[in-house]
């Protein structure tokens, strides 16, 4: 059985200032039609063919997960990792992130399984932009 594409849901503060990070910052495209705000509804980035990456108000998260609670700024259950082919698009790719306002935990340099950066969307969820060591 094959599930395509796979959507990782991330709860968000502000859909706004969520979607100006991810289209403009990170350069990701939305998926949908604007919502009265301007915002797609639901607010959705193609990462790949295969994997989407959801953006659910804490509040409207709630619906999807029931009696677990939604883990508090700073608290992280996953990471999302991005490919980059070569150090410079990593470099790149964690200074749009920056300049987009994310707050970058780990600057960009090698490491012993690649050079990777790590840095925090927004609502603090984090990603990590690697390219494999050769």
């Amino acid at each position: 059985m094959q599930y395509a594409p796979v959507v990782v849901a991330l709860p968000i503060a502000d859909r706004p200032t969520s979607y100006r990070f991810y289209s403009d910052g990170l350069g990701l495209e939305a998926v949908g039609e604007p919502a009265e705000d301007g915002v797609p509804e639901p607010l959705q980035f193609t990462l790949n063919d295969g994997l989407r990456v959801m953006l659910v108000p804490t509040g409207g998260f709630g619906w999807v997960i029931g009696g677990h609670e939604v883990a508090r700024r700073g608290q992280s259950e996953c990471v999302v990792s991005l490919p980059a082919a070569t150090p410079a698009e990593v470099d790149e790719l964690v200074g749009r992130a920056r300049a987009a306002g994310a707050d970058v935990v780990v600057e960009p340099g090698p490491q012993p399984w690649g050079y990777t950066g790590t840095f925090a969307d927004p609502d603090g969820h984090l990603w990590t932009v690697l390219a494999d060591a050769h």
